[in-house]
């Protein structure tokens, strides 16, 4: 990332059940018009995948840093065929790939979720509940002080 950019960390659920996508378009233009520049994306199905592609349209009419932040490498395996493709399509746009670590380990999710928090200004999540990954990311950037903003 350039330096002094504002950057805006991405969180959400995998399960997206009654989600309002024009919602999150709309936080994504606000958070745009607010000076924000650069998304750290976590790369996982639903939520985060969904964001991406969302600023990937944005960027066509805005000069965005989409940096996408994997877990380990061969993370998006598991993923259906679809999701796959989707996952390389958005994966090829974005101006930086950081991966956490060569493998699958114990932790490496969590250290995703501090690595973009660390690099955040901002966390901008979709969080309905109080456990897991994503409720991980909220409340660990509540306790370094960066805002959370809610879809």
């Amino acid at each position: 990332m350039k330096g002094r950019e504002k950057v805006v960390a991405l969180t959400g659920h995998r399960e997206l059940i009654d989600f309002d996508e024009n919602a999150l378009l709309y936080e994504l233009e606000r958070l745009i018009e607010d000076g924000y520049t650069a998304f750290l994306c976590g790369m996982a199905r639903g939520f985060d995948l969904l964001a991406l592609k969302l600023l990937v349209g944005l960027k066509q009419k805005r000069p965005l840093y989409l940096e996408a932040c994997v877990p380990f490498e061969g993370h998006e395996k598991s993923f259906s065929a679809a999701t796959r493709q989707l996952y390389r399509e958005l994966l090829a746009v974005c101006n930086r790939k950081t991966v956490l670590y060569p493998a699958f380990c114990p932790g490496c999710y969590l250290a995703r979720d501090r690595y973009m928090v660390d690099y955040a200004d901002l966390v901008l999540a979709h969080c309905v509940k109080e456990t897991g990954g994503t409720a991980y990311t909220v409340n660990y950037a509540k306790k370094r002080g960066v805002p959370v903003r809610f879809i």
